[in-house]
């Protein structure tokens, strides 16, 4: 629910305010990728209605905003490519490389698995790049990264009590990259957090 409120959040932004300021087009490129690899069972295999509507919402959502980004006359000129320069590509062949190397079977579908959830974990590289590079950061964009930090931050919670809890329950590839993803937010949490105690807004740091 926390990764869908960050979804939601942005789609209202770029959908109610006509504006793509302070979001990373190369970050959202990324998660699209990312959906894209991950749920090529979903025809295929169904676990639930709730699962399938789900992994829906994020292969839309995720498509959808770059579309917005990329062709809508107005949203797209608000859209800072000149601050939005992280080479995200270089991002996707040393993930797709590891996911061949480390992977717990060796099939198309298992590799690709692999591969995104190396790539979530960097996914938000450019984003906050980004925000660095801008510094004032609004409420809704504010938001959006926090509840995308909160949802991996959550899976850990989730990880430790199933850890504890159920035999046999180790997943490195996930945990690592888990642990990896969150701490690319520890700094943004930290003035996020910081904003809200003092009730001022969001600025980060040069």
């Amino acid at each position: 629910m926390t990764h869908l409120m960050s979804v939601l959040v942005l789609l209202l932004k770029i959908h109610t305010i006509k504006s793509c300021a302070g979001v990373s087009l190369k970050t959202q490129e990324l998660y699209a990728l990312v959906f894209a690899t991950r749920y090529l069972d979903i025809f295929t295999d169904f676990i639930s209605l709730y699962n399938t509507v789900m992994k829906m919402i994020f292969l839309g959502s995720s498509f959808s905003i770059v579309w917005y980004i990329r062709r809508h006359k107005m949203v797209r000129r608000s859209y800072d490519k000149d601050h939005d320069t992280f080479r995200h590509q270089f991002l996707v062949l040393p993930c797709f490389l590891l996911a061949l190397l480390i992977h717990e079977k060796f099939t198309f579908r298992e590799v690709m698995w692999t591969f995104s959830i190396y790539l979530e974990a960097v996914a938000i590289l450019p984003q906050l790049v980004l925000l660095q590079r801008t510094r004032n950061v609004d409420n809704l964009t504010g938001q959006y990264v926090f509840f995308l930090g909160a949802y991996r931050a959550l899976y850990i919670l989730n990880w430790a009590y199933r850890y504890f809890t159920e035999p046999h329950y180790v997943h490195w590839i996930t945990w690592i990259s888990g642990f990896v993803q969150t701490l690319l937010y520890a700094d943004f949490f930290y003035y996020y957090l910081n904003s809200l105690k003092n009730n001022v807004k969001l600025t980060l740091p040069d």
